[in-house]
């Protein structure tokens, strides 16, 4: 009895001595942090300032510097929001902002002319996180449309607004409203006076018939970015195609054509001949191939526009951010302004082809 007394006791002091140690040990959590950080620390910012026959020669070397520089200002204003914590739509409206600024974009302040010496204004955005999105067409006042593309997603129950009653709401939300004046600049004037005069020597055709057609719309900004929380948005903003007729539309504003963004895949805006990127649907289709035929973002975005977009007739470029931080800068004209910067703080910035 007292052998058994004495076993009991011994295997009941081993057991709580053995207790007490886990207790007293540091539990390795190590693993499990590291990840957490490497998937925070994970962001990163594109952008593209318009695609098409963009040529070394035709640009004297100030003009290259001025793109350049307001590339760099633009891509370190939004990257310095994704540094510090800032959400990925927060990052995609305020670069936005720095482009529709500056004259040197068709965007806002640089804005090309209709047919009727008009300034149209298109933008959209997107959050991967919700697949919200907000657009609007056809605004004439708005200083800067993607601010409105914005609250037509978080204060709205719509996607896409145009022309008077997206100015009416972009009044009710508070925006800046400028006097239609604003958006004047001579080159863009001068730039549809000559369209006009091809159109006459065309015996009146429509724009979009004409092999020139294809010059006349550079400029269209865009953005795409990826936060510290893994999510990512997209937007962009146009003032469209030079000398363009009966309140045309492009691609900037449609959702699933020129500005797609889901958590699952890619953020991408688009830039180029939009009636194409509208029939090709070009960032949802890249979007989908990432996730239906799991392709990495490279495949993805060198098979819809190298080959799928030339083949309608289209062309013109996307930048695009996956959620693992990839970037894709494609184009299949002779030059795209660009840039992005990673985690890193590396920036890389382009003009003319690869």
């Amino acid at each position: 009895m007292k052998k058994l007394f004495f076993l009991f006791s011994l295997i009941l002091f081993i057991s709580c001595d053995d207790s007490e140690q886990r207790k007293q040990e540091p539990v390795n959590s190590e693993p499990a942090t590291n990840a957490k950080n490497d998937s925070i620390q994970n962001f990163g910012i594109v952008i593209h300032g318009g695609a098409g026959t963009i040529l070394k020669e035709n640009m004297s070397d100030s003009l290259e510097q001025a793109y350049k520089a307001k590339l760099e200002e633009a891509i370190k204003t939004g990257h310095e929001i994704l540094a510090n914590g800032g959400t990925a739509l927060e990052a995609v409206q305020r670069t936005i902002n720095v482009m529709e600024d500056s004259p040197l974009f068709n965007s806002a302040k640089g804005a090309v002319f209709t047919n009727e010496g008009k300034n149209e204004l298109d933008a959209s955005i997107m959050d991967g996180k919700t697949l919200n999105a907000g657009a609007v067409a056809g605004v004439t006042n708005v200083k800067n449309p993607i601010n409105l593309a914005y609250e037509v997603m978080v204060n709205s129950e719509h996607v896409l607004l145009s022309g008077k009653g997206a100015e009416q709401f972009a009044k009710e939300q508070g925006l800046e409203i400028v006097d239609p004046e604003y958006f004047y600049t001579e080159n863009r004037f001068r730039a549809m006076e000559r369209a006009r005069e091809r159109d006459k020597e065309k015996n009146n055709k429509t724009a979009f018939y004409d092999p020139f057609i294809k010059d006349e719309k550079f400029g269209t900004v865009g953005c795409a970015a990826l936060d510290k929380d893994g999510n990512l948005a997209a937007g962009t903003s146009t003032g469209g195609m030079s000398n363009k007729k009966y309140n045309r539309i492009g691609d900037a504003p449609i959702i699933g054509a020129g500005t797609y963004a889901n958590n699952k895949t890619v953020a991408i805006s688009s830039t180029g001949w939009g009636e194409y990127f509208i029939r090709g649907v070009v960032a949802y289709d890249i979007s989908a191939m990432m996730e239906y035929k799991g392709v990495s973002l490279k495949e993805a975005t060198h098979e819809v526009i190298q080959n799928k977009l030339p083949e309608l007739g289209g062309d013109g470029g996307i930048i695009a951010i996956d959620h693992k931080g990839n970037v894709s800068m494609e184009f299949n004209t002779a030059g795209m302004y660009r840039a992005t910067m990673n985690a890193k703080g590396e920036l890389e910035i382009g003009i003319f082809g690869k």
